[in-house]
């Protein structure tokens, strides 16, 4: 009978474990799918405006007008039931809870799909650029951001896909 307990209690635990790698790799998906279909979104008139720009600027409460690389992130999150900090701030996606890698401070990083990279800017002196990792290889991330472009500006124009030197890469946060 405790056998019979044990067997029960362990495969009981072995569903839990499965089930939550399934809804992990759902959302995953979702994120995946989501920032993907973006790809292409450009600005109206170049001055952070647009039907699609002043949708992710709403999730964060910020008029048209403002930065939305962040929003960008939040705006995912939050149409595939992520909680995230809804917040423009893009030094708001690095919280300690959230922040799996920090350059320089000897972590070790494996990637995931759906992981939040930020760019760190001296002349701000802070995190000033944040987008989605999509995929690696041995030097590089690539990666899908909003407000950039073709150069790979923080002030850009509409939703790329870039490729960044990893050494370039400040931090990672994991939502998911």
């Amino acid at each position: 009978m405790r056998l019979l307990f044990l067997f029960l209690l362990l495969f009981s635990s072995f569903l839990a474990c499965a089930q939550n790698l399934a809804i992990k790799q759902d959302k995953q998906d979702c994120v995946q799918k989501t920032y993907l279909s973006q790809l292409h979104v450009r600005e109206a008139s170049g001055r952070n405006d647009g039907k699609a720009v002043e949708a992710y600027l709403a999730v964060t409460k910020m008029p048209k007008g403002q930065p939305w690389c962040a929003a960008f992130v939040c705006w995912t999150f939050t149409h595939c039931g992520i909680p995230n900090p809804k917040n423009a701030y893009s030094p708001a996606l690095f919280r300690n809870i959230h922040t799996v890698y920090t350059r320089g401070q000897g972590t070790d990083y494996s990637f995931q799909r759906g992981d939040v990279f930020g760019l760190f800017y001296t002349n701000l002196n802070r995190i000033g650029h944040v987008g989605f990792i999509h995929s690696e290889n041995e030097r590089f991330y690539v990666t899908v951001e909003g407000n950039t472009n073709q150069a790979g500006s923080r002030e850009g124009d509409g939703v790329y896909r870039k490729r960044r030197p990893k050494k370039t890469i400040y931090k990672i946060s994991r939502y998911i």
